[in-house]
């Protein structure tokens, strides 16, 4: 998508503060002086078996993006593949109802959908949000000195691979659906009222490929300390047995002209670091003199993985170096 748009003559509107140009988790289109809409869509094929699961995680997931930019989601339309020759209407219809039960958490109205015939089950969300023109958040404005957040642990990759593999038991599943179906709304609430200078959702980039798109935006580079970044410790295990999606492997080689590691990090770390996340946490940077009540808010909100991960650094715009 990204190479195509950039083959396309997209003529410019003023009232476009949030395009394509930055990579940014959804576009903002400036309605009034005090009001602007907050757009995006996201879905995808099934990363865990049980249908009202896979329902209310493709729905955070695509919530999520509105978070991300600061914004409140007050309406959502379904975006269904679904093959209704092989399958039970039953299954389409837990699907939409996990969908549509978190989207009731959110406190988000949905209001229509579409639905195509597909080979394979794809559900996800076109969600449109509300936020002030002068308090959106993107990821284009980090700055040297920040301090780099980052609101749930990762290997959502990893550990959604374990289960397609059955590997996973019953505990291991419920833990990763849980976490990926909690939505990052009292996330996005704490950061917006401390007030930020960027912030991005880390979904199938993993954290390095966001955090280097982050960076270029903002033209900055950044410090990551890699024991300082949760992981979940069934996602390390399952790695250390292979367990490893091609979007990882992919991010990781995308990744090389970017990250420097240390020279003896083992290959697990390094894809642990890059693996490709479900419906993942804010990675928030945040002003210095800002960055302990952040810290303390996000705790009390009841995030409970919060976690200082690294900072914002001067150099090449987009370049990530790894401490251990």
């Amino acid at each position: 998508m990204e190479q195509a748009l950039k083959q396309l003559n997209i003529p410019p509107d003023p009232n476009v503060l949030v395009g394509s140009n930055t990579a940014d988790d959804a576009g903002v289109y400036r309605l009034r002086d005090d009001l602007a809409l907050v757009q995006t869509v996201d879905f995808f094929t099934a990363m865990v078996d049980d249908p009202y699961a896979f329902g209310h995680v493709a729905a955070a997931n695509a919530l999520s993006d509105v978070y991300a930019m600061g914004g409140r989601p007050v309406t959502a339309l379904n975006v269904i593949g679904f093959p209704e020759n092989k399958l039970p209407l039953e299954i389409l219809v837990r699907i939409l109802q996990g969908g549509l039960d978190k989207a009731v958490e959110a406190r988000v109205s949905i209001v229509g959908g579409h639905t195509v015939k597909d080979d394979e089950i794809k559900y996800g969300m076109a969600v449109t949000g509300l936020v002030h023109p002068e308090r959106v958040i993107t990821n284009a404005g980090a700055r040297p000195g920040d301090r780099l957040f980052l609101t749930k642990p990762l290997g959502s990759g990893i550990v959604t691979t374990a289960i397609k593999r059955d590997l996973a038991n019953p505990d291991e599943i419920d833990e990763i659906t849980t976490l990926m179906a909690a939505l990052n709304r009292s996330a996005s609430e704490v950061m917006s009222e401390v007030g930020v200078n960027a912030c991005t959702d880390v979904t199938g980039f993993g954290l390095l490929g966001h955090l280097h798109e982050m960076l270029a935006a903002s033209g900055v580079s950044a410090l990551v300390t890699a024991p300082d970044v949760p992981i979940l410790p069934s996602a390390l295990k399952y790695a250390s047995q292979g367990a490893v999606p091609g979007g990882s492997k992919n991010n990781l080689e995308f990744l090389e002209p970017f990250v420097k590691f240390p020279a003896k990090m083992d290959e697990i770390t390094r894809i642990l670091l890059a693996d490709a996340q479900t419906s993942g946490g804010l990675l928030i940077s945040a002003p210095p003199g800002k960055a302990a009540v952040l810290s303390e808010r996000l705790a009390s909100a009841g995030v409970d993985s919060v976690a200082r991960i690294g900072e914002i650094r001067d150099g090449a715009a987009g370049t990530i170096r790894v401490i251990e």
